[in-house]
């Protein structure tokens, strides 16, 4: 029989747990148990780490939309793309605060915030430094998703006090290259060690239903999970086809899969936030029920995402009544009073 509960031990910040030297053969025996055994399994995984019905909060904000230089194939803000998205400039920082007060007002414990860019330019780089340190000093985790990083950037922003940085590597190395050619996956992994070596946590997952294989989708759970220090946070993400995109035209992924790529990711990586990300609009409640039995135990509140629609607080409200599930608490402290 598998032990599928190798290296449980918490992280804490950037401590790098055991080891686990997962194998694609091996994670597809997982992925492929009947269904019960598997989510059996990543239910016990799940409580092994974390108080089994405690979810996350997150807010996400676009700081910085449209025009992206890159092709991927998924997003709106390309601007290879005609999706009609009209690209803005950076927001004033004053404004990002008062939305980020907004937000943990409103029970959000983390705040990210993301721009459309390749990557930042120096010019912004004041203004980024700036949203950081404010943001944290509401007491809520920050967030940070701009692209490319050099390990010079990566270093100003853990000064500043940068949490996380998102960087997803999408899907797996093997089809990366059929959704994104401005990029390589080396240049994704270049930028998560960047991060990681300044200090910052890492998060990092990918998205589903863009044409990959079931491997596809083991595979790039596996690459995340063998990287020396597995992501604190791994977002899943379910395709929400944009009119104009590359993948307007994805067939859906089927839930059951779904499902099973979240306890996979779970029983890969125990000691991570799986973050339940885009396309829950489109999840019945069922389904997200099963998807936080199978160890997601985090999610973006509010009514949009970057630029696609999310389900509305008092959905998130009600369904967490019927489930009974509560916000996590938060673990970030005001540095200074407002």
């Amino acid at each position: 029989m598998l032990d599928t509960n190798r290296s449980t031990e918490p992280t804490s910040g950037a401590t790098k747990p055991a080891k686990t030297g997962w194998n694609l053969a091996d994670a597809q025996k997982i992925y492929n148990l009947p269904f019960n055994d598997l989510l059996y399994r990543a239910q016990s995984v799940h409580r092994a780490q974390f108080d089994p019905n405690a979810i996350q909060m997150s807010r996400l904000l676009s700081i910085k939309t449209g025009g992206c230089a890159e092709d991927c194939g998924y997003c709106s803000q390309s601007a290879h793309y005609p999706t009609r998205l009209k690209a803005s400039k950076l927001m004033e920082v004053e404004q990002v605060l008062a939305e980020a007060r907004k937000a943990r007002d409103g029970g959000a414990t983390r705040y990210c915030m993301g721009a459309a860019w390749r990557s930042p330019k120096e010019r912004d780089m004041e203004a980024i430094v700036a949203m950081v340190r404010g943001v944290r000093s509401l007491g809520i985790e920050t967030c940070m998703t701009l692209g490319m990083l050099t390990p010079e950037q990566s270093g100003r922003l853990a000064d500043a006090g940068l949490d996380y940085y998102n960087h997803n590597v999408d899907t797996s190395e093997r089809f990366y290259s059929e959704i994104i050619t401005t990029r390589s996956f080396a240049d994704r992994l270049e930028t998560l060690a960047n991060v990681r070596e300044a200090g910052i946590k890492v998060c990092a997952g990918g998205i589903l239903g863009m044409g990959e294989t079931a491997d596809d989708r083991i595979s790039m759970l596996v690459t995340l999970a063998n990287l020396p220090v597995p992501p604190e946070s791994v977002p899943i993400n379910m395709l929400i086809p944009i009119p104009g995109s590359k993948l307007a035209d994805a067939a859906p992924v089927d839930p059951i899969d779904f499902v099973r790529t979240i306890a996979l990711a779970r029983i890969l990586m125990p000691a991570s936030h799986v973050r339940l990300s885009a396309g829950r609009t489109d999840m019945s409640d069922e389904m997200q029920a099963l998807c936080f039995f199978a160890g997601a135990n985090s999610i973006f509140v509010g009514e949009t995402l970057l630029t696609a629609d999310n389900p509305g607080e008092d959905h998130d409200a009600a369904l967490f009544r019927r489930l009974g599930l509560k916000p996590m608490a938060p673990t970030t402290e005001p540095e200074a009073a407002e």
